[in-house]
């Protein structure tokens, strides 16, 4: 229709953003490498660096690592920058020789030691552990390192035989006496006594007490009704 305009700037104005548009990332791309030092990469992701390998950030500037003997430059580039090769240990700015004892190995962070099996900690030594008769040796070197063959429990530095009582049952446990008392029957010292049940009563869920029949109550020796 005459008299109206078509509205062809708002097109042009479209197209002056995208021809800025990259030059807008050019600038900035150059902005960062301009403020990235030396020896320092661009991080993937925003304007952020890291210093190459063998370098560390001091600042904002990326130093070279002096690495001592034994050592050897570390993957991160933030801390001291080095770490001690296996079989050596961090001592001030060097790295000193780990001093294994006998019936030692280096554990698997490589700068510490641990005993052999049949071997345990004391002090800086490896000490054989000294497995009474009746006894092997335990999975872990802690504690007395050793545990009783079954049928036996340790008291002292020994293994004694368990001595089951009459109407008992012998359990395998590290701890207690090493056994238990049957149904019906309680443990009364070293010995397995019959459980003296009143009337209105029954054993309980543990089968060594009893407990009242409802409506029935415990009262001293006996159930009363309530």
């Amino acid at each position: 229709m005459r008299g109206m305009r078509r509205p062809c700037g708002y097109p042009a104005f479209l197209l002056l953003l995208a021809l800025l548009a990259p030059g807008a990332d050019t600038a900035s791309a150059q902005a960062s490498a301009a403020r990235m030092p030396e020896n320092a990469s661009a991080q993937l992701y925003g304007d952020s660096w890291t210093c190459n390998r063998g370098y560390r950030q001091s600042g904002e500037r990326c130093v070279a690592v002096t690495v001592p003997n034994h050592a050897h430059a570390a993957e991160a580039s933030y801390g001291r920058g080095w770490d001690c090769d296996r079989g050596y240990r961090r001592i001030d700015e060097g790295c000193a020789a780990i001093a294994l004892p006998a019936n030692a190995y280096l554990d698997s962070s490589g700068d510490h030691w641990e005993c052999e099996r049949g071997y345990r900690r004391i002090d800086e030594t490896c000490a054989a552990i000294r497995v009474p008769k009746n006894a092997y040796l335990a999975g872990s070197s802690y504690g007395s390192g050793w545990e009783c063959e079954r049928g036996y429990r340790a008291v002292g530095d020994a293994c004694v035989a368990v001595q089951v009582p009459k109407n008992g049952y012998y359990v395998d446990s590290s701890y207690g006496t090493g056994w238990k008392c049957e149904r019906g029957y309680r443990a009364d010292s070293a010995a397995c006594i019959a459980v003296a049940i009143p009337a209105n009563a029954h054993l309980d869920h543990t089968g060594n007490d009893w407990e009242c029949t409802p409506p029935y109550r415990k009262e001293r020796d006996g159930c009363a009704p309530l």
